[in-house]
């Protein structure tokens, strides 16, 4: 029983390792950091602010974009070789290397915008890793407990996750993030360490942190997650696109697999854009600092942990289909208030000068953004377990990363696509309301309780 429990304790820790990725640099300081620098940049080019804050949010998305194809092509086969092999952990120590290498990259990133295609490269590169390295640390979850509990544990360990989100940072704001016209931090202070406000280094040192809070914190990880008892049979590619093509060819006698993994195929892509582009939205569209971001950033953590954890209660009271239409909906919601706010207004409806309704709103969205989403993700890994069996995890897993991804490249696009036409960030977040609502319209097939058998 305590081996039991260390083990689901080390499956936590890579939650808490690797969720900086998400809420430091894909949301709430590289990401406003990089809009920041770009948008500087194309106005010393001669764009004007409106023109430059699109331009920049249009290479945010194509950089997200292009990491994600990677992602979605190579996710199935890899699982497919990982159940063939029997090992999974060896994965995740590679893809951890992606993870390091590429956070630590980003310091290079300096307020001159000279590093623009150095800094996408590099966040491409520790984002396939943590994305990878994700995929066969889920394919663990079916077998850390029985059935009933799975939900629980999904829920608590994205609570964990988000808590370690929360306290990563907070410290970043607390003694690293300077703001741009300050120097100093959300305390005031000047950055530790002797960094030099003037280069931002205080704000670029988020990447080797990330990096290095990773490092630390996948120790617990290592030292007390051990894989089911499987036979090592070594990696043959051939037998695993053969398991891969068998298991594709199932899906035509499994409606609610196929309807599921198109439904979070489209409603995963959404909420993704959602935490890509929020930093850049209130950077562009209500000229929001890094630190300001920040803090909206630890709000959204905060209810995302505590959401994380009552989501994954009420997974296993009720199932995690319930809890999934719920956040679909909520988070539909907030698209349309964000779509309807800008600074001078309010859906069309002219706002007093200087008003601070709109930073109050886009607040309140975060808030929501951070609870719903991470009951979303919770909800939706433990629908993705009762929809396969342990021995196939990790195959099936692979699916499930390329049905988040194999269209992950499409909400970016299309928010770069129409932010370039109507010259608009605000308006640019208009068709995630669409692909929420089509994710919510396939979860019609998907049965509550999932698929008791084995992918064939």
């Amino acid at each position: 029983m305590a081996h039991a429990r260390r083990r689901i304790w080390g499956w936590y820790f890579f939650d808490w390792a690797s969720q900086p990725y998400s809420t430091l640099l894909l949301t709430f300081i590289f990401a406003p950091y990089f809009s920041e620098v770009a948008r500087a940049r194309f106005m010393a080019e001669g764009m004007d602010a409106t023109a430059a804050g699109a331009a920049a949010q249009s290479w945010w998305a194509t950089g997200l974009g292009l990491s994600s194809i990677v992602v979605a092509f190579l996710a199935p086969v890899l699982g497919a070789v990982a159940d063939i092999s029997g090992r999974r952990l060896v994965w995740v120590w590679g893809f951890s290397a992606l993870y390091i290498a590429g956070a630590a990259g980003l310091w290079r990133l300096t307020p001159e915008g000279g590093e623009l295609v150095w800094a996408l490269a590099c966040f491409g590169l520790g984002f396939i890793g943590m994305e990878f390295a994700t995929i066969f640390t889920n394919s663990l979850l079916p077998s850390l407990g029985p059935r009933q509990r799975i939900g629980e544990i999904s829920g608590s360990g994205f609570a964990f996750g988000y808590a370690g989100g929360v306290l990563a940072l907070a410290v970043m704001l607390l003694f690293l993030a300077e703001g741009a016209a300050t120097g100093r931090t959300l305390i005031g202070l000047e950055p530790a360490l002797g960094l030099d406000p003037a280069s931002r280094e205080g704000t670029r040192a988020v990447g080797p942190f990330t990096a290095l809070w990773y490092a630390v914190f996948m120790l617990p990880f290592f030292l007390w997650v051990r894989e089911p008892p499987a036979v090592h049979r070594g990696v043959r590619l051939g037998a695993a696109l053969h398991s891969l093509g068998a298991f594709v060819a199932s899906l035509r006698h499994r409606l609610s697999l196929a309807a599921y993994l198109g439904s979070s195929l489209l409603y995963r892509d959404a909420l993704n854009a959602l935490y890509g582009f929020g930093g850049v939205y209130a950077s562009g569209v209500l000229g929001w600092s890094v630190v300001q971001i920040g803090v909206f950033g630890v709000v959204g953590a905060v209810t995302a942990a505590v959401a994380s954890w009552l989501g994954g209660k009420a997974d296993g009271r009720w199932g995690p289909k319930p809890v999934i239409v719920a956040s679909i909906l909520l988070l539909t919601c907030v698209c349309l208030l964000i779509v309807g706010t800008s600074r001078d207004s309010l859906f069309g409806q002219p706002l007093p000068p200087g008003s601070r309704l709109p930073d109050i709103l886009f607040l309140i969205c975060g808030a929501l953004i951070g609870g719903a989403g991470g009951a979303l993700q919770a909800a939706s890994r433990t629908m993705m377990a009762r929809h396969t069996a342990p021995d196939q995890a990790t195959e099936a897993f692979g699916l499930y990363a390329l049905s988040g991804k194999v269209t992950s490249f499409i909400a970016p696009a299309l928010i770069a696509l129409v932010t370039t036409l109507s010259g608009s960030q605000r308006v640019g977040i208009a068709p995630l309301i669409l692909l929420f609502l089509a994710g919510l319209v396939l979860l019609l097939w998907v049965k509550p309780d999932g698929e008791e058998r084995a992918v064939s």
